[in-house]
Formats: structure tokens, C-alpha cells, sequence
């Protein structure tokens, strides 16, 4: 049986997947096949139910909560740190509120997170999450959203943090902030949704178990990025929630999908 695995092309997400990929945990009888996009086309994907199984951002998920369950793993959340505005001069909430900044999608949990903290609409304009950077770096843009390895990057082009969403969301409501999430689509039926869901955490186990391996491959995905820095993001990234959302994790998700205005009703696989 086929199961395509949509992930984005980050390091965390690609090390995440590579127990399979190297062929460390076995695939016990299914194909899985990644393919791998941005995460706003695979926002867009997942309203179609275009995957079996497909990262997407949280923010999306309530409106595709008929056709996926999140799994309970594989989810990219961080307790005091996560997407960041930048600009080449620090901008207060007062000034961004005012300017127009360039985001990674509209169904991203990044933007989602960003008009909460600006207190609602902002001027935005929307481009491919890897060419936010040099947008700002090159002064096309006064300021940017940025996912992925770019929290550790944007100093090389000489640009300055004017607010940090996940520092925002943990003193707001004292939990981590949870980003991207992993689904599973439902009418794979339970016995196949359990079975694909042991097979994707472990290998998610064995990457954390061979991490040099696995970062190296991960690596591949980080357009440039050091090791250094990206070992640190993927631990940023891949920890104990990513494992499990545990009770924590759990309530981070409800919390914010309700200050979002969501009444979806947040179903777990197995």
C-alpha cells in the first residue's frame, strides 16, 4: 500500500523521516514515498485530502479536521522560541502594526500567531518562505516572517529580531507553541491509521538514536546551513513533544486553536 509522507523542506521535518528514508526501520509491507514542498502548498494539498499522510501547519488543521487526525507525534513545537519578525532596524508592535510585512502563507501558524500578538490585521504580502529573508536583507521589504533555519540565520545578512512569536505565546499563555503538526487522513481506516503512526514514530526514535546519521541527512535540506546551527535547530525542533504531545502539548494545541476562534474537535490517532 502506498503511503505518500508529505513533509517541508526543512531539517527537522527531513530528519524526522529518516528511519525510513535509510531503511533503519522497516516499512512492514507499505510503500512510503515523501514528498516534500513548502508548507503552505502543503496546507493547500491537505484541503484536497491530497496525502495520506502530510505535515501542515495547525492553523490549517481545522479545516481539515474531517478528512485527517493529527498524530501524536511529529509535531514541530517550542517552549520559548519559534517563528520571528525581522527588519534591518528594530520596529515596535506599534510600527509593525503599520508595515507591511512578508509572510511564509496565510495558512501558516506563523501568520496565524503574528495577528494575535499585533492584535489583528496587519499590511502583509505573501511569499515562498525561503525567499523572505533575502527580501528584507535586500530592502525590498521593511520587515519578514520567519520559519524554519532562518531563526538562526538572519543575522548573516545584517538584520535585526523585532519580536520572537514564541517568546510572545509563552508569556501570554505559559505553554510551548505548536507550529506544524503531522496528520494522518481517516478513511485509511484504524488499523492501518495505528499501524503507519508506529511505523512514522520509529522513526523518528531511530533518527534521535543515530543523530549524527540522520543530521546528516537533514543537512540536505537546510539550503546552506551550517552544522552547527543545524543541530541546534533541529534540537529546537525535534525534542520531547515532537515524540509525544503529552498533556502539555495537547493543551498548547487546544489553547490556541480556541484563541483562534476554532471549535474543531482535536482528534488523536493512535
Amino acid at each position: 500500500m502506498l503511503i505518500r509522507v508529505g513533509f517541508s523542506a526543512d531539517p527537522d521535518d527531513a530528519f524526522m523521516f529518516w528511519g525510513l528514508a535509510s531503511g533503519t526501520v522497516g516499512a512492514r509491507g507499505y510503500e512510503f514515498e515523501p514528498v516534500i514542498d513548502d508548507i503552505q502548498s502543503l496546507n493547500e494539498g491537505a484541503l484536497d485530502g491530497r496525502l495520506e499522510v502530510t505535515a501542515m501547519s495547525l492553523a490549517t488543521y481545522p479545516l481539515v479536521a474531517n478528512r485527517y487526525k493529527l498524530l501524536p507525534h511529529g509535531a514541530s513545537m517550542g517552549s520559548g522560541y519559534g517563528p520571528i519578525v525581522v527588519a534591518k532596524e528594530l520596529l515596535s508592535l506599534d510600527e509593525l502594526r503599520e508595515t507591511e510585512v512578508v509572510i511564509p502563507g496565510l495558512g501558516t501558524t506563523a501568520y496565524l500567531v503574528l495577528r494575535m500578538a499585533l492584535g489583528g490585521d496587519f499590511p502583509h504580502r505573501v511569499l515562498p518562505f525561503d525567499e523572505i529573508l533575502p527580501e528584507v536583507a535586500s530592502g525590498a521589504a521593511r520587515a519578514g516572517l520567519l520559519i524554519h533555519e532562518g531563526q538562526l540565520t538572519y543575522r548573516d545578512s545584517g538584520l535585526t529580531k523585532c519580536l520572537d512569536l514564541g517568546e510572545w505565546w509563552l508569556l501570554e499563555t505559559g505553554l510551548p507553541l505548536p507550529l506544524g503538526v503531522n496528520t494522518i487522513r481517516r478513511d485509511l481506516g484504524a488499523d492501518v491509521m495505528r499501524e503507519v503512526s508506529q511505523i512514522l514514530r520509529e522513526s523518528i526514535d531511530a533518527a534521535l538514536a543515530h543523530r549524527e546519521e540522520a543530521l546528516e541527512y537533514a543537512l540536505g535540506f537546510g539550503r546552506g546551513v551550517d552544522t552547527e546551527r543545524g543541530d541546534r535547530f533541529v534540537g529546537m525542533y525535534v525534542n520531547e513533544l515532537t515524540c509525544d504531545y503529552g498533556d502539555e502539548g495537547r493543551q498548547a494545541v487546544r489553547e490556541l486553536l480556541e484563541r483562534s476562534g476554532s471549535d474543531v474537535q482535536v482528534e488523536f490517532a493512535e
